[in-house]
């Protein structure tokens, strides 16, 4: 079983667990014995299966049963044997005689271990990783405070039957007063201390096993001094760009029109490309976006000053005020700029567009100068549902005679992964988010998963007959490419919903890393889960990272020339694309398994439910860094955080305020 099924069979026992012990409870008040019995030896099974259960996801590793382990089994251990002890023989013995009253610790003690085996469950979604002392004391004073509770209410139950004499009631509850008084100040103690340590202060930051804050023997740095390069390289061009961010109603090719939000009044936005060694300089400006706008290139490594995240690396461009990017294309490949404030409404509603970035020499790996080619950049968004590649939703038809070098450039601008599937060739997998693939080989019939923000480079020559990039599969949405215009037949189009997904970490051939990661200077974990935490100073059932929502994470510091690796474990039952800005990312391992094909170096990895991935990076670009779940509805929920350079400073406000 995988570790997502795992988990779903942990949370499934559990409930069942929950409703074992509260109907053996109610069937004790009822005096359902026969009933109670049963239910009370099912509820025993299904507490050691789930023991069961939780040993084998412990094996998947710790962060899975955490909370598990060190507070819900033996909470619901100790209730459940003294509920066995207590109940078991009596219901045992009254089980033929229906209707007789069973003493009041009999259902107190069932209902006792039901409320533990509900806490237990909510602990996990509620409180997720990691368990801290505030979780574990209130737990134990809401399961003590409903053990009091029920004790007097079936207390006096009993009293109203008036089976005692009125001296022995008022004795009786004198010491029942007495006992519940005591007890009840030791639940609000356990309890308020509990509360009191929800409030105490985080770290700021973590170091990962590397040194803490230098004693500032050295130059700090502004976010004024990470700005980009003023001219381009030796023999390169300036490119200048005007983007306008505005409001504007767009039509699709099927005639469908869309209210959006758009740079220059199209979706998506003007195409940047540049030759490698240009300048890139564009002007962004805003003409009615309230929330205000900015540009962030997602993937590429420009300075941090350049980077786009609002209060941390500028202030949002605010309707009629403008703002100057200025950096040198060093970096080839394919990629995507966004806006960076109010992502997720943002970039949803239009606000990106494509950067390519191609080689002096005109060369990419797998492409060659004999042939004619064929370059297109296709953006996939989702639009209210309707799924639009490039500035076409349906099906998007282009010409490439035979043996033409075809390079589709995929980019997934949506929060969401897609599946792609390319019929009808063979086809290499060229490069991976701007990055070229270590010889690559030739595949077929496969599927691809291109998550959140991610970009492939797929490339092959041009058959005879017609090539179909399905998306999701439907045959309907994609890029059909015929190899004659005049063709006038439909071509078939596979069916490709049971090809197998290639795994890209099999993918390619290995080659030595420029850095040894296994020898690195930090070391982090991230898990990633729901919960309840504080979001922008408000309580929400937040996308938590190791328990808490932004802008309470602390930081992962690092100093300019670490090696830093870290690991992000997903407890959670959606999928994380996760992104780190101004770095890519080496994959090391996915669940243990170290990677085995080509150096898969990324800025967008998904974590699906369950999943355990190891990558590293070098630190090499000085800042302070985004490094957040590119579902951007997440990142909005609280699931971003930073990477803080030792020594690196913001101008503008508190460098925990920046948006997804």
């Amino acid at each position: 079983m995988t570790t997502a099924q795992l988990i779903l069979l942990d949370h499934a026992v559990a409930l069942l667990g929950v409703v074992s012990w509260f109907g053996a409870g109610v069937a004790a008040a009822l005096r359902r014995h026969q009933l109670g019995f049963g239910l009370l030896i099912a509820a025993v099974l299904v507490t050691l299966t789930r023991a069961a259960a939780v040993s084998v996801l412990a094996g998947r590793g710790w962060w899975f049963v955490a909370e598990k382990v060190l507070l819900g089994l033996p909470l619901l251990g100790l209730a459940g044997v003294a509920a066995v002890r207590i109940a078991g023989p009596r219901l045992w013995a009254a089980r033929k005689a229906a209707g007789e009253r069973l003493p009041a610790s009999c259902v107190v003690s069932l209902l006792t271990a039901a409320y533990a085996a509900l806490a237990g469950l909510l602990v996990t979604f509620l409180a997720g990783y990691p368990l801290t002392w505030s979780t574990a004391l209130i737990t134990v004073s809401l399961v003590s405070a409903g053990a009091v509770l029920t004790a007097r209410v079936v207390a006096r139950e009993a009293d109203d039957e008036g089976v005692r004499a009125e001296t022995d009631r008022h004795a009786a509850f004198t010491r029942r007063r007495f006992v519940n008084t005591a007890v009840g100040a030791g639940v609000v103690g356990v309890g308020g201390t509990g509360v009191g340590l929800l409030f105490r202060s985080t770290d700021s930051v973590v170091t990962g096993g590397g040194p803490a804050h230098s004693s500032g023997s050295y130059q700090a740095l502004s976010m004024a001094d990470l700005r980009g390069l003023g001219s381009p390289s030796p023999g390169g061009a300036r490119r200048r760009h005007v983007l306008t961010a505005k409001k504007a109603t767009v039509r699709l090719a099927s005639g469908r029109e869309i209210d959006a939000w758009t740079y220059n009044g199209q979706v998506p936005g003007p195409a940047i490309t540049a030759t490698e060694g240009d300048l890139i300089e564009v002007t962004l400006r805003n003409s009615d976006i309230e929330d205000g706008v900015t540009l962030h290139w997602h993937g590429y490594d420009v300075p941090c000053g350049e980077d786009g995240v609002p209060d941390l690396t500028q202030r949002p461009v605010a309707p009629g005020e403008e703002f100057l990017y200025r950096f040198r294309a060093d970096q080839v490949g394919t990629y995507w700029f966004h806006t960076h404030e109010a992502s997720d409404p943002g970039v949803r509603k239009g606000l990106y567009g494509t950067l390519v970035v191609t080689p002096r020499d005109g060369q990419r790996t797998g492409e060659g100068s004999d042939r004619q080619q064929v370059d297109l950049t296709l953006p996939v968004h989702t639009f209210a549902g309707t799924v639009v590649v490039g500035d076409q939703d349906g099906r998007t038809v282009q010409t490439a005679p035979p043996g033409t070098a075809v390079r589709l450039r995929l980019i997934n601008t949506d929060s969401d992964p897609h599946r792609l599937a390319l019929a009808g060739t063979s086809f290499r997998v060229s490069a991976i988010d701007g990055r070229d693939l270590n010889h690559p080989e030739q595949v077929r019939d496969v599927s691809l998963r291109l998550p959140a923000g991610g970009r492939y480079d797929l490339v092959f020559v041009m058959p005879d007959t017609a090539v179909a990039l399905v998306l999701d599969n439907d045959g309907d949405t994609g890029v059909l490419l015929r190899s004659d215009d005049d063709a006038e037949d439909e071509p078939r189009i596979e069916d490709t919903s049971d090809w197998s997904e290639l795994d890209l970490l099999r993918y390619g051939t290995p080659a030595r890393a420029p850095f040894d990661p296994y020898a690195a200077d930090r070391d982090f974990t991230l898990v990633l889960d729901r919960a309840v935490a504080m979001v922008d100073g408000r309580p929400a059932y937040a996308q938590t990272v190791n328990g808490l929502g932004h802008p309470s994470i602390p930081d992962l510091l690092v100093t300019e020339g670490d090696v830093v690796r870290f690991k992000v474990v997903n407890r959670s039952l959606e999928t994380h694309p996760w992104h780190l800005h101004g770095h890519p990312v080496l994959i090391l391992s996915r669940d243990g398994k170290p990677s085995s094909g080509s150096p898969l170096w990324v800025d967008t990895f998904d974590v699906r439910p369950g999943e355990v991935w190891e990558v590293a990076f070098k630190a090499d670009n000085p800042g302070i860094w985004m490094n957040h779940c590119h579902n951007l509805p997440h990142a909005e929920q609280g699931m971003m955080l930073l990477v803080s350079y030792d020594g690196v400073t913001t101008d503008f406000g508190d460098a925990h305020a920046g948006h997804g």
